[in-house]
């Protein structure tokens, strides 16, 4: 039979995963909401959107859950500014000059 009761380390790991993945979600919503990127360095989240990715492959390849739920939803909240950032990158490159 399957033991899913959860050790103190366990609690200790999903409270981790909630507070740093939830982190994102003010700077999610507002790059949304505003649009502003100007602050928000491409290089860094590139870097760390990749990091995370493999974050969430290596929780993967160990199942420990809290690795996993953090990465996948830092993957997300961390996608959306990073294409946002992007798509402002290039936007700006687009427009005509005076």
């Amino acid at each position: 039979m399957l033991d899913t009761t959860l050790l103190p380390t366990d609690w200790i790991g999903y409270l981790a995963a909630a507070l740093t993945t939830g982190s994102f979600i003010p700077q999610a919503v507002l790059t949304l909401r505003t649009r502003d990127v100007s602050g928000i360095s491409l290089g860094m989240y590139t870097w760390f959107t990749f990091g995370v990715a493999l974050w969430l492959l290596y929780g993967l390849s160990l199942g420990q859950w809290p690795i996993v739920v953090a990465n996948a939803l830092t993957l997300v909240f961390a996608s959306v500014i990073l294409v946002t950032k992007v798509a402002s990158e290039w936007g700006a490159t687009r427009r005509p000059t005076r």
